[in-house]
């Protein structure tokens, strides 16, 4: 590699970068194409069309051209045109991508290689929810690796979709499901992973739909990514060692380089504002907040790009933070509450003034490494998970959709630094565990636990541990 640092960037290793369209899926490719670039490649950072005009209104148009050999090439997803500043129809846009993805790929393919602006693409590194790259890798004879951005114990949830359709446990037979007791099940057979229940496997079981969009392609693309040649991780060894273990049986090539928000932060790249990858506008006057308040001394609430959520949930998390007397930091996307922008009554100001403070979206990374953050009240997506677990934080989990049953599973009971809000969400238990979290011995003992896998995460992270030689493994693999 040390060849290429010195050579001009038409002679440098190319890597092609396909994120899945969503933003907890842009996040980790971005970080890993930043830290690639450190090492010498010329990097294109291919996004859909949609996603492209919203990374442009949160950036400006400036981020385009910030970097002669970090550039930005779009494919469409095959939907109608829009401007909507929002999180797409995950079921309409996974149909649409695994249908009609391929040959727009393809063809920026050929232009990429047939560009005299850019060196010969080297390899590609795509999203394990993309995975119609392996077929256009293939045809082009380009070398090529599947980031699955989920935990550890979330893919291999995935990867057991097959088992648990073929067995006829899923798609269930009728509604009642939901109610009465049938996600209780033990579900025994998960390679690597014990006293999993139905309801701790990813929500898209949750069906009773034997087509069902969702289910399938999950469960497809789970087991696409196990025919790539080199499958990576965002996680390290000592946080999921044991499913680790299992899913290395099925994939020799894996390849564990997290949390990549530490290992990003070694690279001269991590405090571009261009190269943040963030969809909406991020608010960073909160961090002028957080440096006049205690350390450990505010709770932040955020629940992800995603989750959305009824009026009446909102209430209840709105008086359930502020009869706790705690100081919060609270992400309220405009599109968060299902048919209101989120709007809370003067009231409700009144009451949270001087200790509460609500924003439209923050730089999560930054906040949950502020000392000043005491806890995190999070949906459980992977990486809140892990930057969580990067910052020392704990967490009050309340998982809302995919994998984030089977995190906050691993958070609770395996971890030791999680507890889990009811899904049907009171304000008394809101605040009841907030205080726990803030005040009690319980969330003193959690903060300590998180504490020490903080340590493991940057000893993992640190030059010559874990991620650090994987990512060089790979990187050496990879070309």
């Amino acid at each position: 590699m040390s060849a290429f640092y010195s050579m001009g960037s038409i002679t440098k290793p190319h890597a092609v970068f396909v994120p899945y369209p969503a933003q907890g899926h842009v996040n980790p490719l971005m970080q890993l194409a930043k830290l690639l670039h450190s090492r010498g490649f010329y990097v294109t950072f291919v996004n859909t069309e949609f996603n492209h005009r919203r990374l442009v209104r949160s950036k400006g148009p400036g981020f385009l051209t910030s970097l002669s050999d970090f550039r930005f090439e779009t494919i469409s997803d095959g939907l109608p045109p829009s401007d909507r500043d929002a999180t797409q129809d995950i079921w309409v846009l996974s149909d649409s991508v695994q249908k009609n993805c391929l040959g727009p790929f393809k063809e920026l393919l050929a232009i990429l290689n047939g560009s005299s602006e850019s060196p010969p693409v080297s390899c590609i590194v795509s999203d394990g929810s993309m995975s119609f790259t392996i077929k256009a890798a293939k045809e082009f004879g380009i070398p090529e690796a599947q980031f699955w951005t989920t935990s550890a114990c979330g893919f291999m949830a995935y990867l057991h979709f097959r088992e648990l359709i073929e067995g006829g446990i899923v798609p269930f037979k009728d509604e009642n499901f939901t109610k009465d007791g049938t996600l209780d099940t033990t579900v025994n057979g998960v390679p690597g992973m014990s006293s999993m229940r139905l309801k701790d496997f990813p929500t898209l079981i949750r069906t009773t739909n034997q087509t069902d969009i969702m289910l399938n392609f999950m469960s497809e693309e789970a087991q696409n990514c196990l025919k790539s040649s080199l499958i990576i991780l965002n996680t390290f060894d000592a946080l999921e060692h044991e499913v680790l273990q299992a899913i290395a049986a099925k994939s020799t090539n894996l390849y564990t380089i997290g949390p990549l928000s530490l290992l990003e932060r070694l690279t001269p790249l991590s405090r571009n504002h261009y190269l943040r990858s963030s969809l909406w506008k991020e608010d960073s006057k909160c961090l002028e907040w957080l440096d006049k308040r205690q350390a450990n001394s505010v709770l932040f609430v955020s629940y992800g790009s995603i989750t959305v959520m009824t009026d009446q949930l909102f209430e209840e998390f709105a008086w359930g933070l502020a009869n706790s007397n705690q100081s919060f930091l609270w992400v309220v996307r405009p599109d968060m509450v299902m048919g209101n922008p989120g709007i809370l009554p003067a009231q409700y100001y009144k009451e949270i003034e001087g200790r509460g403070l609500i924003v439209n979206w923050c730089p999560q990374d930054q906040v949950l490494s502020h000392p000043s953050v005491g806890a995190f009240l999070t949906h459980c997506g992977w990486n809140s998970t892990l930057e969580s677990i990067s910052g020392g934080k704990p967490v009050i989990c309340w998982p809302f959709f995919d994998e984030q049953p089977t995190n906050c599973l691993y958070l609770c009971n395996q971890w030791g630094i999680g507890m889990e809000i009811s899904n049907d969400v009171k304000r008394d238990e809101v605040t009841t565990l907030v205080k726990m979290m803030m005040e009690g011995d319980v969330g003193k003992e959690m903060k300590l636990k998180a504490l020490e896998w903080k340590k493991k995460a940057e000893e993992a992270t640190n030059v010559g541990g874990s991620s650090y030689n994987n990512l060089n493994k790979f990187i050496n693999d990879i070309l």
